[in-house]
């Protein structure tokens, strides 16, 4: 008898545990990124990094606290979210991530579209490309996928010529016709802006520019047409149908964030979702 009361006392305790775990389960948020409450976004400096503190405060109004974590470059944010350093990532583009993912076996994955920058050409010795000397220095992004995307645009520009069909897998030994026999010459993305005064001109990524204190509308001779290179939130693979994952998508295509954009950047930045 008093061995059947002991085990009925220790299944009701295990009952009373179940239920206190399933309450604790059913008031969480559900999320495996918010075991300390907070979402980490790793950003580069600049209008990326505006666009998600805007989302984060009106995350703050919805019970979601959002860290803004800022890169100086394009590699270090994948590589932190891949170690799990930072939960999301909203910086780059599709095809610059899949050569990261590629190159360095990262197991990250796009979850969203965000904005488009369009690429230009500066310069701040030439008002116009058409003034740039015979074997001027053009600068342009060093990584893979933003030195085809230069590249591409010095060809809209008719500065030179590709080999057909590479898109913006072009290196500069695809040139095929140089007319001008410019110099081309790949530098840090980052770094561009500060360095132009040591070229004749150069490619620039827009966030960049921007944050240098450049408008792409109003400073660049020559600016993309009709990018198609989108930027995107990105995510670790096993996060990617996190339920915060989501919120933050939502957050971030909210009217209230795109007439942030359109009000802040003036055109140089287009919301693409």
């Amino acid at each position: 008898m008093k061995k059947k009361y002991l085990l009925s006392i220790t299944a009701l305790l295990l009952l009373f545990l179940a239920a206190c775990g399933g309450d604790e389960n059913e008031e969480g948020s559900g999320s495996d990124l918010l075991e300390d409450g907070v979402l980490t976004v790793g950003v580069t400096a600049g209008p990326h990094e505006e666009i998600v503190e805007k989302v984060a405060e009106i995350a703050a109004e919805d019970g979601l606290e959002i860290e803004t974590v800022v890169f100086s470059d394009y590699v270090m944010p994948n590589v932190s979210l891949d170690e799990g350093e930072i939960d999301i990532s909203s910086f780059q583009t599709e095809p610059f991530m899949d050569a990261m993912i590629e190159e360095r076996n990262l197991d990250i994955m796009k979850v969203a579209d965000t904005v488009t920058f369009p690429m230009g050409v500066y310069s701040e010795s030439v008002d116009s490309l058409d003034d740039l000397p015979d074997g001027a220095t053009l600068g342009l992004p060093g990584d893979p996928t933003n030195s085809g995307r230069a590249l591409l645009l010095f060809e809209q520009a008719g500065l030179i010529t590709l080999e057909e069909g590479l898109g913006v897998n072009a290196t500069v030994n695809d040139v095929i016709d140089n007319p001008k026999n410019l110099e081309l010459l790949e530098l840090d993305s980052a770094q561009i802006p500060r360095q132009l005064g040591e070229v004749d001109a150069a490619a620039i990524n827009s966030n960049f520019a921007i944050e240098a204190g450049l408008s792409p509308n109003d400073d660049s001779l020559f600016i993309e047409q009709d990018s198609t290179f989108v930027n995107l939130i990105a995510t670790r693979t096993e996060n990617q149908d996190d339920e915060v994952v989501q919120q933050f998508i939502d957050l971030y295509h909210t009217d209230e964030v795109k007439e942030f954009i359109e009000e802040t950047f003036d055109g140089s930045v287009v919301p693409s979702w």
